[in-house]
């Protein structure tokens, strides 16, 4: 379990974990509001730009 605040996906409110991993306030799931580091040697950026081209065309076709 962790021990920082988690962010719901739904309503956008802060809060502790706890075992469900489910918000107190609707019920949403719980996710980490952190962004992943960034690495300038990153390398699985080529395979995340592919798969983010396909779900962009997928979104607005």
């Amino acid at each position: 379990m962790t021990k920082y605040l988690l962010k719901c996906v739904e309503c956008k409110k802060y809060g502790l974990p706890n075992d469900k991993l489910k918000c107190r306030y609707c019920g949403g799931r719980l996710a980490n509001p952190k962004p992943p580091k960034f690495s300038l040697t990153d390398k699985w950026a080529k395979y995340r730009i592919i798969y983010f081209k396909e779900e962009f065309e997928k979104k607005f076709e």
